[in-house]
């Protein structure tokens, strides 16, 4: 009899925290990697957020919250929901815990019955399809086609809906593509979901203020008003704030899934840290201005990571509309050879360009698309620049 649950059968470990450890094992080593594994901005966390943070220690406030968050908390992610987005939350219907991450798993455990199906749009962040087969579920994958910029399409969501289907995963902007849904989409998509009631949205908004070229964003129940009683609206401060390692993701929905995703954080993580909490309490009361500046810095690095992947013979990559990551296309490279490497799969590509370049990035296998590598561009331009020169010199080595 094994001693791991089965629970476990068909679970794989992250891909890109692996790449990370692999990255900064190498680093600790002496190799001079350049990490675009990992999704995390290279800002600092802002002032005025720190300081509350020391603050909130300074006056004591270092025990044990309620499961969900502080009343301040949760008053600051109402407000913000109405500020930034126009949906009304009291904060009874919101939750705040350890990242977006725990929060997505809570949905999930809280819901999902053995059998029970989510729809994923693909590419997708892959901790989506572990948590569902995790919960029990079973993840049915839609492929979003690169020529519609990797999105999918209102017929393709409704042929992907059966009896069983529980959830439909959104995340816009897109981790790994950086794709963004525009309102009229949103809307083909809303209308599909409107003729099937049994169906909930789960909608991944982590990246709402990474966004590019005059977009504007928009989440479905903005579009569509009457999903509001079946969507779970998930966010946080890791991305936006620079606060990834401050573990503080918040969540909206429905009063009886709130609670029933507050029961399972009971007897999970409770509560998450106290600090941590009056920094996010800050982060969304206070000054936003810095946003948009930020957004433009990373929009000014895209530009430049794109044009020059797309220099590279081989490979092409499309201009993602937000996030920060591109998602080039190196199937162009597979069946080339160099020395004792032959590239059979982008997994291939990821372990070579590791070893012959020390450039640590994840393979497109990992979100759900082949022969395409994740890139994180959140470094600076220098880095951006000396990273696409060893791709391009390492891949010059290789031969049909």
């Amino acid at each position: 009899m094994s001693f791991l649950s089965r629970r476990l059968d068909g679970v794989k470990p992250s891909a890109t925290l692996a790449i990370n450890s692999r990255a900064l094992e190498l680093k600790a080593q002496g190799y001079d990697v350049i990490n675009l594994g990992v999704g995390e901005p290279d800002f600092d966390t802002p002032q005025n957020i720190k300081h509350a943070a020391i603050k909130a220690i300074e006056a004591g406030a270092t025990k044990y919250t309620t499961i969900n968050g502080t009343k301040e908390l949760r008053k600051a992610i109402s407000m913000k929901f109405h500020r930034d987005n126009g949906l009304d939350y009291t904060v009874d219907e919101v939750i705040a815990g350890t990242g977006a991450k725990q929060l997505l798993f809570n949905g999930l455990m809280a819901t999902v019955d053995h059998g029970d199906e989510v729809i994923i749009p693909a590419p997708y962040w892959g901790s989506y399809e572990e948590m569902v087969i995790f919960a029990g579920g079973k993840p049915v994958i839609v492929e979003g086609h690169p020529d519609n910029n990797f999105k999918i399409t209102a017929a393709q969501l409704e042929a992907a809906i059966t009896p069983r289907t529980k959830w439909f995963m959104l995340n816009s902007p897109s981790n790994p593509s950086g794709a963004v849904y525009s309102a009229a989409e949103l809307k083909s998509l809303s209308e599909v979901l409107l003729r099937h009631p049994h169906v909930y949205i789960m909608s991944d908004d982590i990246y709402e203020h990474i966004i590019f070229d005059g977009i504007k964003f928009t989440n479905i129940v903005q579009v569509e008003p009457a999903l509001f009683s079946r969507t779970l609206v998930i966010n946080g401060v890791s991305k936006s704030y620079s606060m990834t390692g401050w573990r503080l993701g918040y969540a909206a929905g429905p009063l009886a899934l709130i609670k029933a995703m507050i029961t399972v954080q009971s007897h999970s993580t409770s509560c998450a840290s106290s600090i941590s909490q009056a920094a996010a309490t800050e982060a969304l009361n206070g000054p936003q201005t810095f946003l948009e500046s930020q957004s433009k810095s990373f929009a000014k690095r895209r530009d430049l990571i794109v044009r020059l992947l797309n220099e590279i013979p081989g490979i092409h990559c499309a201009k993602p509309q937000g996030a920060f990551y591109v998602l080039p296309d190196f199937r162009g490279i597979v069946g080339m050879h160099a020395k004792d490497h032959t590239i059979k799969s982008c997994e291939d590509v990821a372990a070579y360009l590791l070893e012959e370049a020390q450039i640590a990035v994840v393979p497109g296998a990992a979100f759900g698309i082949p022969g395409f590598l994740r890139i994180s561009y959140p470094v600076s331009e220098q880095v951006i620049e000396s990273a696409c020169n060893r791709i391009a010199r390492s891949l010059s080595k290789l031969k049909k």
